[in-house]
């Protein structure tokens, strides 16, 4: 009878052990929709041009991968690019690239950080977060300053932050 509750008590134990392991073995993530990251892209894109300027607007998922990029027809060439790097590093780095650029500062211990390829420590770049979680960042790039940039980016995610939300 011994033996019976020592291999019942094992066997209870190994069943509740891994029924822990596979909880904690897996986590479940938010993820913009294309459809909500192009409306996020284009309202940032209509904000930058009621501005009078003429940009490129990226969106990137929470690992860092493209999901849309838009350039207006006049923006400089190498817009697109730098704004997918600068969705990138704030989705990357988890910070607006405004404050990344702040904290990594040539005299500041993070500034090697900039060597990295892809960090652009720009604004521009911002997180797209609603109800607590990271979707995402929105990078736009063609601005004449890192705050004009922020400036279309915020009306971006102020787009879909709602839509984030539900």
């Amino acid at each position: 009878m011994k033996h019976f509750y020592t291999k019942l008590f094992a066997t209870m134990f190994i069943a509740g052990f891994q029924q822990a392991s596979a909880a904690d073995a897996s986590y479940t993530v938010k993820l913009m929709t294309p459809e909500i990251a192009l409306k996020a892209a284009q309202a940032g894109l209509q904000a930058c041009r009621d501005a009078g300027y003429q940009v490129a607007v990226a969106i990137v998922d929470r690992t860092g991968q493209t999901q849309v990029v838009l350039r207006d027809r006049f923006a400089g060439m190498h817009t697109p690019d730098a704004a997918v790097n600068k969705a990138w590093t704030a989705v990357s780095f988890k910070l607006n690239t405004s404050q990344f650029s702040e904290a990594t500062q040539g005299t500041k211990p993070a500034s090697g950080i900039r060597h990295i390829p892809r960090v652009l420590a720009l604004g521009g770049g911002m997180l797209v977060e609603a109800g607590g979680a990271t979707y995402g960042a929105i990078g736009i790039s063609g601005a004449p300053s890192g705050e004009a940039d922020d400036m279309c980016a915020a009306a971006g995610i102020a787009a879909v932050k709602e839509d984030l939300e539900m």
